[in-house]
Parts: C-alpha cells; sequence; structure tokens
C-alpha cells in the first residue's frame, strides 16, 4: 500500500467515524432528519420497521464503514457503503437547512459542496484497486491471452499438418522413384538373363 493511501484512507473515514457517532448518540435528532427517507424506506419493507432504528442502522453502517475504510480493510467495499451515507447526508442536509436568510443559504451551498466532495472521494476510492488490476479486467485479459494462445496452437497445428502432408508427399515419390528404379533394374536383370540363356 503507498504512504499516500496510508494517510488518505483515515482523513477521508473519519469524517464519516465522527458523523457515525454523532448519528448513534442523537437517534432522536437523526430519525427527525432522516424522516422523509426513512419513512419511505419504512414503507417499502416487508416488516414495519422504527425509524429510529432505521436512523441508528444507517449511523452504524457509517460508522462501520468509515473504520473499515480507515483501517484498509475492504476498503472498495467500505467505499461503495460510505458513498450510498454520503449522498444521504447531502440529501437530507440540503434538503432540511435552513433558507430563510442569506447566511443559511450559504450555509446550505457550503455544507451541499462539502458533502458532494466527501461523495466524490469515497466514489473515487470505490474503484481504487490500489494498482492491482481489478477482477474484470483479469477476466478479460485471461480471456484475450487465450484467446492469443488458441489461435498459436491452431496456426502451429496446420503449419504441421501442411509439413507433415508434404513430407509424406516427398515420401512417396522418394519411394516411387525407388520402386521405379527396382523394377527396371529387375526387369534388366531378367532381360540379361534372358538372352544369356536364348543366346
Amino acid at each position: 500500500m503507498s504512504a499516500v493511501r496510508i494517510l488518505a484512507r483515515p482523513l477521508l473515514g473519519s469524517s464519516f467515524i465522527v458523523a457515525g457517532v454523532g448519528k448513534l448518540k442523537n437517534a432522536d435528532d437523526t430519525a427527525e432528519h432522516l424522516s422523509p427517507v426513512l419513512r419511505r424506506a419504512a414503507d417499502a419493507l416487508p416488516v414495519q420497521v422504527d425509524e429510529k432504528l432505521l436512523a441508528r442502522a444507517v449511523g452504524a453502517s457509517q460508522l462501520g464503514a468509515g473504520l473499515l475504510f480507515a483501517l484498509g480493510k475492504a476498503p472498495r467495499l467500505s467505499a461503495s457503503v460510505l458513498a450510498l451515507t454520503s449522498a444521504l447526508n447531502a440529501f437530507v442536509e440540503w434538503r432540511s437547512a435552513d433558507i430563510s436568510t442569506p447566511v443559511g443559504r450559504e450555509a446550505r451551498r457550503s455544507g451541499l459542496l462539502k458533502n458532494l466532495s466527501l461523495l466524490g472521494g469515497v466514489l473515487l476510492a470505490s474503484v481504487d484497486t490500489a494498482g492491482r488490476p481489478s477482477i474484470a479486467w483479469r477476466a478479460q485479459n485471461l480471456a484475450s491471452g487465450t484467446a492469443k494462445a488458441s489461435r498459436r496452437q491452431l496456426a502451429s497445428a496446420e503449419k504441421s499438418i501442411a509439413s507433415a502432408q508434404k513430407g509424406t508427399g516427398k515420401a512417396l515419390r522418394k519411394a516411387a522413384r525407388r520402386a521405379e528404379r527396382t523394377v527396371r533394374s529387375a526387369a534388366k536383370e531378367t532381360a540379361d538373363t534372358a538372352s544369356g540363356i536364348f543366346a
């Protein structure tokens, strides 16, 4: 792991860890802020779930994924979870911000930019392979290498077959010439013998 990753992961994960702890400590406030989203999530679930419990689950997932990411354990998976929670935070904070004053509108804009920056960071981290090729690249490379090796083996086999056919043809022509010479020699000997007998 590079020094940049060793330093950057805890820095990026720390914001999510602190936010997750805050959500767990203040589950009532979190449920109130997240209530429009949580209400829809609770309605979509097949069982009845308390909004406060869902708020705790969001906080726990943010805390757990932040810790895993900061420690470099399952960084792509934890970054993906953090991306989801970051998008949720950006939406909720933007929606619940006070925009009645110019200061409130400025705070809303700053909060949105902060959340979008964090979202961008964890999205990049979710596709970072730490210098190692991804599974998709490895599969594609393996398929490409296998296809090249198959084409090389097929070309080699075709060349061997052509060589064998060529060699077989030469061997047959040589054998035919040898046989022809043998027949001529035998015919000459027979003729010589016959002429000696009849002479």
